[in-house]
């Protein structure tokens, strides 16, 4: 097994993060379990509910790691970079819904 590649900086994670993130089906199974989360989110901030906040990530991961598993056949990043990995996924989320890349 080899070490994890170092960044210097989150612009060139994110280089990386969109290389393992080509597949489109991959990519929109991340931003509808990213969406999902942000609803569930507020479910549980206006319910009080905790255990919605845990179901928001446990999905949310869950659709991203089918992404990687089965379409992009690839290790999520997260494994080995997971604070860079977690501000990846809403910056893909959000060029994703403001069209800068395809859904």
């Amino acid at each position: 097994m080899t070490a994890p590649v170092k960044f210097n900086n989150f612009r060139a994670f994110y280089s990386f993060y969109l290389t393992e993130h080509s597949n489109r089906t991959s990519r929109r199974l991340h931003f509808i379990g990213s969406t999902i989360a942000i609803l569930l989110t507020i479910v549980a901030v206006f319910t009080g509910s905790g255990w919605m906040l845990i179901l928001a990530m446990v999905q949310a991961y869950t659709f991203a790691w089918v992404g990687h598993f089965f379409y992009e056949r690839n290790r999520p990043a997260t494994f080995n970079h997971p604070i860079n990995s977690f501000i990846g996924d809403w910056r893909m989320w959000w060029d994703i819904l403001t069209g800068r890349i395809p859904f």
